[in-house]
């Protein structure tokens, strides 16, 4: 199955053949624009549309066995028939614009406390990270929203490369999620952001940080011995 969300994080229809379907409503396809439940970063949503016109909607999507599984809402989808895939764009580009915020905010941390990332969840409305730290100083926690805009309204292009297993890694502070890859990944995608951070990261993002809405930290929190939450939001810029 080609991913094409991973090269492509804008694209809002594709085409594709069905490969299987099981029970009716979880079908894979040769390829496809629909990111699946995964690192923090919400499934996407959206269409499918057989070639008659027959609409699926497409409520959930994950891995499953190692293939991106659509849930569908309507029956009637069978391996060899030909749809284009449409996803629900507003929901896409709200997460790409989250999580390109949640990697400044997350380079900001590391670099300001040394604290590795533990954990992070994109919500619809606020989103959170998690990281592992022993002191905890809420005021310095927020003087970060402010460095988060500055960046923000800097307008650095945002850039997506998957590069050789070997050589992304010798890049320094490249991996800052605490769980390193495993082996048998060859490959590892790496996105960055000039001058602010660079990151193996699968997940979907905004090509330009100026396309981001301001964020406002709303909450921090300690989650037990060395795990420190925060909570942040959009707002009006």
């Amino acid at each position: 199955m080609k991913e094409l969300y991973l090269t492509d994080c804008y694209l809002k229809e594709f085409k594709a053949t069905v490969e299987s379907v099981k029970d009716d409503k979880f079908v894979v396809l040769d390829r496809t624009a629909f990111y699946p439940n995964s690192g923090g970063q919400p499934h996407d949503t959206g269409m499918l549309v057989r070639e008659d016109g027959a609409e699926f909607p497409v409520t959930y999507v994950a891995r499953s066995e190692g293939r991106i599984s659509h849930e569908i809402a309507a029956a009637g989808l069978k391996a060899g028939d030909n749809v284009k895939g449409i996803i629900d764009w507003d929901r896409r580009h709200l997460f790409m614009q989250y999580h390109t915020a949640c990697h400044i905010l997350s380079a900001i941390i590391h670099n300001e406390t040394g604290a590795k990332i533990s954990g992070n969840q994109l919500g619809e409305d606020k989103t959170r990270v998690d990281f592992n730290l022993e002191d905890f100083d809420r005021e310095l926690i927020k003087s970060y929203e402010a460095k988060v805009n500055e960046i923000i309204d800097r307008k650095i292009p945002v850039s997506i490369e998957i590069m050789p297993r070997d050589e992304a890694l010798k890049i320094p502070s490249v991996v800052k999620l605490m769980d390193a890859f495993p082996p048998e990944i060859e490959e590892i995608r790496i996105i960055q952001i000039p001058g602010v951070d660079t990151q193996a990261c699968g997940g979907t993002h905004i090509a330009n940080t100026g396309d981001i809405p301001h964020i406002e930290i709303i909450k921090a929190e300690n989650k037990g011995k060395n795990n420190r939450r925060v909570y942040f939001r959009f707002v009006d810029n």
